[in-house]
């Protein structure tokens, strides 16, 4: 039976990358195009309440914590779409070549948007709070998949192929044996 090899991994990282690409880039050129109006929208408001309140930083320094925010953001949402690039090419998804792009994408979010929470715990922003707990919940559901999702299964004419030369192929089929139907 031949499989197109759509893990469930996969289709949560093309969801995840559906979501996190418009949701962070849009913030991150506002950052870029007007750094302290783009620091104070609400996606990254705890932010910038955290570094004013809490760091003390001057304009110059703000405005350049804003910049570091938005690079974070547009790297995560880079390795997202090398991830969705590499996943609409059939060969590489059966390899399971994208998985590394997604990872990275997966774990440099979750800090983000942990660290995030946090400062907007501290700054008593509910409304933060929310979204960047959902969106680190989202993230954790894709790692928790990625991590306890199988291995795809090889065929056996592969599996038989690269068998060491003192393994015979019926030892293999006695380890592996086949499933036989049920009698009614």
């Amino acid at each position: 039976m031949e499989t197109n090899h759509w893990r469930i991994s996969t289709i949560n990282g093309a969801l995840l990358a559906a979501y996190f690409v418009p949701a962070w880039v849009i913030p991150a050129g506002q950052i870029i195009v007007s750094p302290v109006q783009g620091f104070y929208e609400r996606q990254s408001v705890s932010v910038a309440l955290f570094v004013n309140d809490h760091l003390h930083l001057a304009g110059l320094y703000t405005v350049r914590a804003a910049w570091l925010l938005a690079l974070a953001k547009l790297t995560v949402v880079a390795f997202f779409a090398v991830f969705v690039v590499l996943t609409a090419r059939a060969s590489i998804r059966k390899a399971r070549g994208g998985e590394e792009a997604l990872g990275f994408a997966l774990g440099i979010g979750s800090l983000i948007s942990f660290a995030s929470m946090v400062m907007a715990s501290l700054v008593g922003e509910h409304e933060a709070l929310r979204l960047h707990a959902t969106e680190l919940l989202l993230m954790l559901g894709g790692i928790s998949l990625m991590a306890l999702e199988p291995p795809l299964l090889a065929s056996r004419d592969v599996v038989e192929d690269n068998l060491p030369i003192n393994v015979s192929a019926s030892a293999f089929q006695g380890m592996h044996p086949e499933p036989q139907p049920h009698a009614a």
